[in-house]
Order: structure tokens, then C-alpha cells, then sequence
């Protein structure tokens, strides 16, 4: 492996393990509302990205993204799912659905199997196929054992996955990515926290200075994983990327049955066992696929 390979992948390895440790942050936290959580991540994230951008001095593309009006329509439908995605996800966390979330990400790079054929009409392969009907299956299961849908983890995993397709179609770099998204949401939660603050409800008007330092640390903890992502995925392959995507969920679910003990054990294990199943047909077929010589 090159040095610049072995750099990508220790950018995305790092990207990936923040992602899975995210919990941990979350949980600190459990005593604001996630929507206000959502709020302060938004607030903070936008002053840290505007930071960086003055200190890198990017802003001829924001000139550019300002004249193309369906641009700006994509990437406001792309930041309203980045929230929702957030929202539920810090929800999961502080009710002790750590598991589910785990759930949502592991599903995630099969929804977006089934999202490219839906939306951009590629061929998914019949090995892929396989892969996305074992998972459905696992799905199915875990709603029959429960009595209603996984919601959290579909949540998560349709929400990011249509991310993705929103980011794939309006190409921006992550910083750029990033900097728009949050510059479209923050005068939504710029004046959110403001009337809880008025109302005497906010973490501004409650929290002491431990409590609001964690939450101004939302913006570099929202950030830098994205920015060590991106210069990873430029220097690695896809499907080594696709392989160390597994490193997040694998960690959000070590964390919430050892560390959480949320109840896991039973029935439950056959729907997990299933789309573990469907997750190791998809890394391998794509990971013999690369290495196979091209025609």
C-alpha cells in the first residue's frame, strides 16, 4: 500500500470511528432536548465551517452557487434531511435506542443499493440483489418480533441515503457541502434558540458554562470527521471505503450493549444476524469485483 493510500485510509478509519463514537457525546448532553441539541450543532457547526473557509480563503464558489437557483433548492432539501437525520439520531441516543441507530447504519449502504436503481436506474448486480432481500427480511423480522417498524433505523437509513443522492446529483466539495447546508439552517436555529432563550428554556438561559461548552463543541465534532472523510475517499478505492464504513455501526452497537446494556439478545439477534448476512454478500461481491481485472 502507498503512503498516500495508507494516509486514506487512516483519514477514513478516523472519520468512521468519531461517527460510531458519537454516542458517547450525545449522551453528555442527554439533559437538552435533541431539538435543541440539533440547533446548537447547526449554530456551531456554521461559526466553525465559516472559520475554516476565512483561514483557507474559499469563498469564489459561494458567488457561483448563489446564481444557480436549483443548486440552492437541492442542497436546502439536502440540509433539511441532514437535519432530520441529526434530530433522530440524537433522539435515539438520549432514549436508549443506541441499538436501532447502529441498526439504520448498518442498512444504510443497501438502501442505497435500492435507491440507485429507483432513482438513477443503475443495474444492481444479482449478488447486490441477494444482499438487499436478506436485509429486507431482517427488517421484517425485527417489525413482526416487535409489533411495528424499526423506525429509528429506517429513518436513518432513508434519510441518509437520499442525502447521498441529493450530494452525488449538486456536487459540492465537503467543506463547501457543508458550509451551504448549514448556512441555509442556521437562521432557522439561529431563531429557534433565541425564543427558547426569550422563554427561559434554552440551554443559554440554564446550562452552566460545562454543559454550553459541550454543546460549541458540536461544530468541530460535526466538521472534522466529514473533512478526514472526504480526504480519505479521494485516496482510497470505493470498495475499501465500502469496507471501512462498517467501523461506525460496529461501534454504536459495541457501545450500546456493553456500555448501555440496552436489551439485545433473543429473536432480536436472528434480524441482526440477517442483515450482518446481507452486509457480508455485498462487501464481498464488491470486494471481488475490484479485484477482478477489468475487460
Amino acid at each position: 500500500m502507498t503512503s498516500d493510500a495508507s494516509k486514506g485510509v487512516l483519514s477514513a478509519a478516523l472519520a468512521y470511528a468519531a461517527w460510531g463514537l458519537f454516542p458517547l457525546y450525545f449522551k453528555q448532553v442527554a439533559d437538552v432536548p435533541a431539538l435543541e441539541v440539533v440547533a446548537h450543532r447547526t449554530l456551531w457547526c456554521m461559526v466553525f465551517v465559516l472559520g475554516l473557509l476565512a483561514l483557507l480563503r474559499r469563498w469564489a464558489w459561494l458567488g457561483e452557487v448563489l446564481k444557480q437557483p436549483r443548486v440552492l433548492a437541492a442542497f436546502a432539501v439536502s440540509a433539511l434531511l441532514l437535519s432530520l437525520n441529526w434530530l433522530v439520531y440524537v433522539w435515539a441516543v438520549q432514549n436508549d435506542h443506541v441499538l436501532d441507530a447502529s441498526l439504520g447504519y448498518f442498512i444504510n449502504p443497501l438502501v442505497n443499493v435500492a435507491l440507485g436503481f429507483v432513482f438513477l436506474r443503475e443495474r444492481p448486480r444479482p449478488m447486490q440483489w441477494l444482499a438487499v432481500g436478506l436485509a429486507a427480511a431482517g427488517v421484517l423480522w425485527l417489525t413482526v418480533l416487535t409489533g411495528h417498524l424499526p423506525w429509528v433505523a429506517l429513518v436513518l437509513a432513508l434519510s441518509f441515503g437520499v442525502y447521498g443522492l441529493l450530494r452525488k446529483i449538486a456536487k459540492l466539495g465537503a467543506l463547501e457541502g457543508l458550509a451551504l447546508e448549514t448556512m441555509l439552517l442556521t437562521p432557522v436555529a439561529a431563531a429557534a434558540l433565541a425564543w427558547w432563550t426569550h422563554q427561559g428554556s434554552s440551554a443559554f438561559a440554564q446550562a452552566d458554562l460545562a454543559d454550553l461548552g459541550l454543546l460549541m463543541f458540536a461544530g468541530p465534532l460535526t466538521a472534522l470527521p466529514l473533512l478526514l472523510f472526504a480526504a480519505g475517499a479521494r485516496r482510497i478505492p470505493l470498495a475499501t471505503l465500502g469496507l471501512l464504513q462498517y467501523i461506525s455501526p460496529s461501534l454504536q452497537f459495541g457501545l450500546g450493549v456493553w456500555l448501555y446494556h440496552e436489551p439485545f439478545g433473543g429473536a432480536r439477534v436472528l434480524g441482526f444476524a440477517l442483515i450482518w448476512t446481507a452486509l457480508a454478500v455485498y462487501s464481498a461481491e464488491g470486494l471481488w469485483r475490484s479485484r477482478r481485472p477489468s475487460a
